[in-house]
């Protein structure tokens, strides 16, 4: 009776030291992407999202500020429950789950409180996969982003660090998303996901963020809505979308194919013609190709 203990005892240590096992108990992966606006993470991994949310897996797209001022024609409460709508239309079509939290537009700090948050975030979403901006960035509130989720990258494994919630039990995967800034060094992309078959769910998610795709945000003007079909006009809308997107997600392919070739092979990763790229950050799990295949089951067999 004793041996037979000893072995059940070992067995359950065995399943919980794999750094392959979910954090969850079904074993499908939970993964949380932070974007700093209420359209960022859909920008940046929403067609990701949607692969993982076909496969069964769960994806939560978090805003970190409520998008308060990001249109050039409104700000307030009016424009932050509008945008929260937007990404909650957006999410229900890539298949994922959307949190906004209330935090003003311009105004996130790398604060004590907000690293508290995110912590608590990502531990109560028991996150395998954790995306993020890397914290160098045009907009504060990117840079900010990017540091509180590395700040949170340890920490959600300390117990007695918001001891209110539990800690993990195994460090996630920390990701960046990908930008185009130089210094203090280029983005490099470890990971890129074909979008091929997700690209039409991922148009027709942006399409539901007018605001911010067919009003351009806070960078939007008078002279740039007069050159965008009419919000009557929506298959207008959708083909000006379309070529728009069609242009940015080609780039990433373009830019990143040696990392297409390397996770598709050279035949399948030479035709991809969209797609999303992410680098590992240093801190949190390391994880190696092998790790990387089951984190991203939709890469084809090694």
């Amino acid at each position: 009776m004793k041996s037979l203990t000893a072995f059940a005892v070992l067995i359950v240590l065995l399943i919980f030291a794999s750094p392959l096992r979910a954090q969850n108990a079904d074993s499908k992966l939970r993964i949380v992407v932070f974007g700093a606006h209420p359209d960022d993470a859909q920008f940046k991994a929403g067609g990701s999202g949607a692969k993982w949310a076909k496969l069964g897996h769960k994806v939560k797209l978090v805003s970190v500020t409520n998008g308060d001022i990001g249109h050039w024609q409104s700000a307030g409460g009016p424009l932050a429950q509008l945008r929260k709508a937007e990404v909650i239309a957006a999410d229900k079509v890539l298949g994922v789950e959307t949190e906004v939290l209330d935090i003003h537009d311009g105004e996130l700090l790398p604060t004590l409180e907000n690293r508290k948050q995110i912590t608590r975030i990502i531990r109560e979403w028991k996150a395998d996969i954790v995306i993020a901006h890397r914290p160098w960035d045009y907009h504060p509130d990117h840079r900010y982003t990017g540091v509180l989720v590395q700040d949170a990258a340890f920490m959600v494994t300390v117990p007695y660090f918001c001891p209110d919630i539990p800690a993990l039990t195994k460090n996630p995967v920390f990701l960046y998303s990908s930008d185009g800034f130089q210094k203090p060094y280029p983005f490099k992309a470890d990971i890129a996901v074909s979008l091929d078959d997700v690209i039409d769910q991922k148009l027709a998610a942006l399409h539901l963020m007018p605001s911010q795709v067919y009003d351009n945000g806070a960078s939007g003007n008078e002279e740039f809505v007069k050159n965008v079909p009419p919000a009557s006009d929506d298959a207008g809308r959708k083909l000006w979308l379309r070529k728009r997107w069609e242009a940015r997600q080609i780039s990433e392919a373009n830019r990143f194919r040696e990392a297409l070739i390397q996770w598709y092979g050279p035949d399948q990763g030479k035709a991809v013609k969209y797609a999303e790229a992410f680098e590992i950050c240093e801190y949190g799990r390391q994880p190696n190709a092998d790790e990387l295949r089951k984190l991203f089951p939709f890469f084809p067999p090694h």
